[in-house]
């Protein structure tokens, strides 16, 4: 049950911010999409959850125009985290993961437990939203996520509010959810995050996909100094590589 952009152009605010990409995204892998600020990362993960109207293209899942699906098969199938999400009530933890299951229809407690536990949220499952660190606060979001049980999970800079052991622990669970045949995409800053956790990667400037493929080739030196301008090298063995940039 792929999910496949093709010759997708997007519009914000009137002006194009994705334009003729084609992609498919396959389950059981993470793909992260990567690029420098203003590359159209955030807006392609829109496009890509059904959020955002394609100004021509088409996304797809299992074979159906996004566009074209009830918009509560679609939450069921697509779990989307955007990258700076608000919290309209100041609610217990516990129940804003369980906000989860509203496109389901049912409590689901085996699956709020679940989230509960992979974000290891269970100490603070009484506690109001408005009382958490940020970083805790993104857990508890992306539980909420995941206590959908989508087939995808689309996630905004989902690591970046985190401290690095919590970091290591949730790409750690989102591999998990990938082997067991969700489909992750996520959106990231770190080139060594996506370098290290992702089976393949997207990289984004100004709207046009310039690579694609294993990070090993995505993220090669030549695109990176064609992406973001600088030159940079990789260190170190796969699954632990830092890069270093300047000469």
């Amino acid at each position: 049950m792929s999910l496949v952009a093709d010759n997708l152009t997007l519009r914000r605010g009137g002006r194009p911010v994705v334009a003729g990409l084609s992609a498919a995204l396959n389950p059981g892998e993470i793909t992260a999409i990567v690029g420098p600020n203003g590359a159209g990362k955030s807006s392609l993960l829109l496009g890509l959850a059904g959020l955002l109207a394609p100004t021509s293209g088409s996304v797809t899942w299992d074979g159906h125009d996004l566009a074209s699906l009830h918009p509560r098969a679609r939450a069921q199938a697509i779990g989307y985290l955007p990258q700076a999400p608000d919290v309209a009530w100041d609610v217990a933890t516990e129940t804003l993961v369980a906000l989860g299951r509203l496109p389901w229809r049912d409590r689901g407690t085996a699956a709020i437990e679940s989230a509960v536990t992979a974000l290891d949220l269970a100490a603070l499952r009484h506690r109001p939203v408005s009382q958490l660190s940020g970083g805790e606060r993104a857990r508890v979001l992306l539980a909420r996520v995941l206590a959908g049980e989508p087939r995808w999970i689309l996630a905004d800079e989902p690591l970046a509010a985190l401290d690095l052991g919590q970091q290591l622990s949730l790409a750690a669970h989102l591999k998990a959810c990938a082997a067991a045949g969700q489909g992750v995409v996520v959106v990231l800053h770190d080139l060594a995050l996506a370098m290290n956790h992702a089976d393949r990667v997207l990289v984004l400037k100004d709207g046009v996909l310039i690579a694609a493929g294993p990070p090993v080739a995505a993220l090669a030196p030549p695109v990176i100094a064609q992406g973001w301008g600088v030159q940079a090298r990789w260190l170190g063995e796969a699954g632990a590589r830092a890069l270093v940039t300047g000469g």
